[in-house]
């Protein structure tokens, strides 16, 4: 074995020395009782969280804005046992920790989780706990608080055999699928609240009567409630967080009464059935924020009134085959979280409103377009209606050869973002592109400076649209999504909603 030579033992010595006190904390520890930590947050709050179903993470950080080290001597949890919270101080787990040393001018970590136990109340519980932390014989803490939600918990592949009624005492949580069986009708309390998980889907073969109310709702959504991105973007403005509705070839007389369906992978699919009977009647509801298509029917028979569809990667509105009617309807796609499909990334063009007379996919099947009725109609988006994409927001192809009876289409007073179609079929419409001076302005359009939220009411008395409504139609109709009175005012509205100044216009 070589002998070391002078020099190198010199160096090894420095570096033994050095690694005895690598953490730099072993000496001069500030015992100075004015040294004071400091938080990113003084409460750590969680939003609600379902009893029994653990939280997402959340964290916090640990200061020390001190020159010197410190030592904390303890940091504890005060309430491990009936809280449901569960705490990791810098990469270790537990409710109890000795000298967690933080160098001067540093920081650390502290991550959170919670589950909560079920409490029996219909109503959320605020559960509360905290960490504390001991050092030069100072004591502070940060609060922890979460609020407990007992729901009814669907799991397994329930499925309904038996007439029911769904109350909205509690909500219900969807695990992975609720179906309806065929021959069976279930109705749904005003207020009832859906979250759902990731996959999480309702399929029906029987009947869905739903009746919400304006100030009650019924409302179909993910079950995530916490955020993205540190607060920033909430996970209920992001879509593609559940599966969506699927209404089976054998469901049919289905009502839709305000009810909100937001933030799936697709909204609402009918499958191809009988045209002749009453698929879904859907009124003052909102289908939006979908990754995928938001609503899409097959040789079905839809009734739509005062309803907003908006908002997907795919088409908004896919109709084949099949009898429809929309009225005062706003049809809109300004999605801007996720990118719209294009035939550039191998998918199909993403349009807001598309009429077919086949059903797309590998193994397409004809069925007769019998009826597509739209008054007093919104089909817009924020796709360009240039020379080069003639079709604008509305796609009508329909291949004569696949239809044993002429198709049956009406535009009637509606405002379309395309290239002019001079046709009879068009009755009063309002065709306009990006580059007319009068464009269709709304409140809230997403993106960053909103944090992804949409308003799809009029923006400005000059809107396309505004008091251009087919008044005999909207006779039948006169109270907006909103509850807005449509004749008391210089013309009714095209679309769901009339225009309302806004507070500093008045």
């Amino acid at each position: 074995m070589k002998k070391i030579t002078a020099p190198l033992l010199i160096v090894f010595t420095i570096l033994l020395n050095l690694l005895a006190g690598c953490d730099g904390l072993d000496e001069n520890y500030s015992t100075n009782p004015n040294h004071r930590l400091s938080f990113s947050t003084d409460t750590l709050s969680f939003d609600t969280v379902f009893t029994t179903i653990g939280s997402a993470t959340k964290q916090f950080m640990v200061y020390n804005r001190n020159d010197q080290p410190l030592n904390i001597e303890r940091v504890i949890q005060a309430s491990p046992a009936t809280s449901g919270f569960r705490i990791n101080v810098d990469g270790r787990k537990g409710d109890n920790f000795d000298n967690v040393r933080i160098a001067g001018k540093d920081s650390l970590y502290i991550f959170v989780e919670v589950t909560v136990n079920p409490n029996g109340k219909d109503q959320p519980l605020l559960v509360q706990d905290s960490i504390v932390f001991f050092f030069n014989g100072v004591k502070q803490s940060v609060l922890l608080e979460a609020c407990g939600q007992d729901v009814n918990l669907i799991k397994g592949g329930k499925v309904l055999t038996e007439d029911t009624k769904l109350t909205a005492e509690r909500p219900y949580l969807i695990y992975d699928s609720l179906t309806i069986d065929e021959g069976v009708t279930v109705e749904i309390e005003e207020g009832a609240g859906f979250y759902m998980h990731d996959k999480a889907k309702i399929i029906s073969k029987g009947t869905i009567i739903a009746n919400g109310t304006m100030d009650k709702p019924i409302v179909f959504r993910g079950d995530r409630l916490d955020f993205i991105l540190n607060d920033l973007l909430p996970y209920d403005r992001t879509p593609g967080q559940w599966e969506g509705i699927i209404f089976k070839q054998e469901s049919f007389d289905n009502v839709f009464n305000n009810v909100i369906v937001r933030n799936g992978n697709n909204g609402i699919y009918c499958e191809p059935s009988d045209p002749e009977k009453s698929k879904l009647k859907i009124n003052n509801s909102q289908i939006t924020n979908m990754d995928g298509f938001a609503f899409k029917a097959i040789n079905s028979n839809i009734e739509a009134t005062n309803s907003e569809f908006t908002n997907a990667t795919a088409d908004v509105v896919l109709l084949a085959g099949g009898k429809y009617s929309f009225t005062h309807c706003t049809i809109a796609n300004y999605m801007t979280l996720r990118k719209r499909n294009s035939a550039s990334e191998g998918k199909e063009d993403s349009y807001t409103l598309s009429l077919l007379n086949k059903e797309t996919g590998k193994s397409p099947v004809s069925y007769n377009l019998e009826q597509a009725y739209f008054d007093n109609c919104i089909i817009d988006g924020n796709h360009p209606a240039s020379k080069k994409q003639d079709k604008g927001e509305l796609r009508i192809e329909l291949e004569t050869a696949l239809q044993s009876v002429n198709p049956n289409y009406q535009f009637n007073h509606c405002v379309i973002k395309r290239l002019e179609i001079k046709d009879d079929k068009f009755k009063d419409v309002i065709f306009y592109t990006e580059n007319d001076e009068n464009k269709m302005e709304y409140r809230m359009t997403g993106g960053d400076k909103n944090k992804y939220m949409y308003d799809f009411r009029p923006d400005k008395e000059t809107t396309p649209g505004v008091g251009k409504a087919d008044l005999f139609v909207t006779q039948k109709y006169p109270i907006d999504r909103y509850g807005v009175n449509r004749l008391t005012n210089d013309g009714p509205d095209i679309g769901a909603y009339e225009y309302v100044p806004k507070e500093e216009d008045k």
